[in-house]
């Protein structure tokens, strides 16, 4: 846990190396679990096109980067049968902590909530690795509800050689 006050800012486009440096510590402390909910190492190509649009975010407590994510305001795997998004929610991605600031996702989470209230939306959406059980339970124990298991296509899944089971996760924003 971190003593200091945190603070959330838009990642610059010059800093994706220090957003990969933070995915890469929680994929490899996942990959250590026997969890393979990501790659083994981030590649450049995808955070670009959060990065580079003000949509990934870093954590700073005192001068250490210690937690990212990007927050989206549409996502594939939310679509109803006839393609369209509900446009009521923010999608979280790419969240991910350092371990030694274990503990600060609640506060992120909440911090999440008012950027999406701010831009007129009412719900935070996520998913996580289907057979990620803890994972699973920190998200419910956050007031998420379970919205159903879904396969990721092909398309959008760059480190798997199968199509990810994931589990989608469902809000209302504080507010």
């Amino acid at each position: 846990m971190i003593a200091d006050p945190v603070t959330v800012r838009a990642a610059r486009p010059d800093e994706g190396a220090t957003v990969l440096a933070v995915l890469d510590d929680a994929a490899a402390w996942l990959a250590r679990r026997g969890v393979t909910q990501w790659p083994a190492a981030f590649r450049p190509e995808y955070i670009e096109p959060s990065l580079g649009s003000g949509r990934m975010w870093l954590v700073e407590s005192g001068d250490a980067v210690v937690a990212t994510f990007a927050l989206e305001w549409t996502d594939p795997l939310w679509v109803d049968a006839a393609g369209e998004d509900d446009g009521r929610a923010g999608y979280l991605h790419r969240f991910a902590v350092r371990r030694r600031s274990a503990g600060i996702g609640c506060t992120l989470l909440d911090w999440v909530d008012g950027e999406i209230r701010r831009h007129g939306r009412d719900r935070m959406r996520l998913d996580c690795d289907a057979a990620n059980t803890r994972l699973r339970a920190y998200y419910a124990d956050a007031g998420f509800e379970h919205r159903g298991d879904v396969r990721i296509p092909m398309e959008f899944v760059r480190w798997s050689s199968g199509e990810p089971l994931v589990s989608r996760y469902e809000r209302p924003v504080a507010g």
